[in-house]
């Protein structure tokens, strides 16, 4: 459970599962999203500590001609290897947890969200949120929006969902489920019931704490 007094939910799903949609929606009821993927490029950002950890485990190939990382490579170095991207989460993931902790402590909205595209893959360490959300769609609806979205090969949107946590993991942390199998315009009413909600449970948890 959250620690403090600020009340957060993680938001989560697997690839192409209408994750940045749903935030959309929660930001324009006034919802702060607070983003793991911004957090992580914040971790590795030229002149930081998790880009120095990076070199000094992968070496200076790791980094692009202006002394950035080299996400392309990096990328491919991990797929390649189990060990290797073991070795890279153990240096960003913990820096993004605690970016992420500063963005709870330090908004000022009723409530706030997560987004944490790898949430069921480093659970339980986001254990102390209030609630999880999981965006949910068929693996068939994801695949055919990874082949669009991306212009690549059935197999190799298929590839990019193994590479992440099943269906059925996501699912077993959900608080909520919002179900995105089908227009994206379904989601409006969903969030807005969720809204209202976490609402009512971030002023509970407000005043037992008072």
């Amino acid at each position: 459970m959250n620690a403090s007094t600020h009340w957060v939910a993680a938001l989560t799903g697997g690839v192409a599962s209408g994750k940045s949609a749903v935030a959309e929606r929660f930001e324009r009821l006034g919802i702060a999203v607070h983003d793991a993927d911004v957090a992580a490029r914040e971790a590795v950002a030229p002149g930081s500590e998790g880009l120095r950890a990076i070199v000094t485990s992968f070496g200076e190939g790791v980094l692009d001609e202006h002394g950035a990382l080299d996400r392309r490579a990096m990328r491919a170095r991990v797929f390649e290897q189990p060990s290797a991207r073991l070795q890279l989460e153990a240096i960003v993931h913990p820096a993004v947890r605690a970016k992420l902790r500063e963005r709870v402590a330090s908004d000022r909205g009723p409530y706030c969200l997560l987004a944490i595209p790898l949430l069921a893959e480093t659970w339980p360490q986001y254990a102390w949120v209030d609630r999880v959300i999981v965006v949910d769609a068929s693996d068939e609806v994801r695949r055919q929006r990874l082949m669009r979205r991306d212009d690549i090969s059935a197999e190799l949107a298929q590839k990019m969902m193994d590479a992440q946590a099943t269906r059925e993991r996501r699912r077993a942390l959900a608080d909520d489920v919002i179900d995105n199998d089908g227009a994206e315009e379904a989601l409006d009413a969903q969030v807005r019931i969720l809204h209202q909600r976490y609402l009512n449970l971030a002023e509970r948890k407000r005043a037992g704490n008072d």
